[in-house]
């Protein structure tokens, strides 16, 4: 009889669980059926460039043994919420610590395109070698990855041009909706 009262209750809280389950399911389901109708559906902001894909060479043009000028990037599905966007380009791989190459804030979030050889619309920060703008691949030896953050805040900062990253980053603290990262490889011939 213990046997049979005990696979009663064994039975009793599987289906209890089953049905948990299938309403836990069904509440996410219906969450995301719920975001897609009212235009609330998630999508991850994109970075990309027609120059290189992610995790691919990035052509010598837009190097220090080419014409150093800035790649083209495209940017899709901006939060929108988002008030600014930030872009971070930097080298953790240099010698001496992660080399900041280029540093944009409060470019604009409607912001599709940043033109090849163009500073976006925005403020410039102060990159590594002491001066704003785009300052392309150089690496002393080997291969380097170059990392191209995109951020979409909330708001848009109060900083003045020239920023340091240090000081952009810790303004955009607690500020931060998403983040896109596009990465790209150069080795010096």
């Amino acid at each position: 009889m213990k046997f049979l009262i005990s696979m009663i209750f064994i039975f009793a809280f599987f289906i209890i669980g089953c049905t948990a389950q299938v309403k836990n399911n069904e509440i996410e389901a219906n969450e995301i059926e719920n975001n897609e109708i009212s235009g609330n559906e998630v999508v991850d902001m994109k970075l990309t460039s027609p120059a290189f894909k992610h995790n691919g060479k990035i052509p010598s043009e837009y190097t220090c043994d080419g014409n150093d000028i800035s790649p083209e990037l495209r940017i899709e599905d901006v939060p929108k919420n988002a008030k600014s966007l930030v872009l971070i380009n930097d080298d953790p791989d240099a010698p001496i610590g992660t080399w900041d190459h280029w540093i944009v804030f409060n470019i604009p979030s409607t912001t599709t395109k940043m033109n090849k050889n163009e500073e976006p619309k925005g403020v410039g920060g102060k990159n590594s070698w002491g001066r704003t703008g785009y300052g392309g691949p150089c690496p002393p030896s080997g291969t380097h990855r170059y990392f191209f953050k995109l951020y979409a805040l909330d708001t848009e900062l109060n900083l003045v041009g020239g920023a340091t990253k240090k000081e952009l980053e810790k303004a955009m603290e607690g500020h931060i909706i998403e983040k896109a990262e596009l990465i790209g490889l150069y080795k010096r011939q």
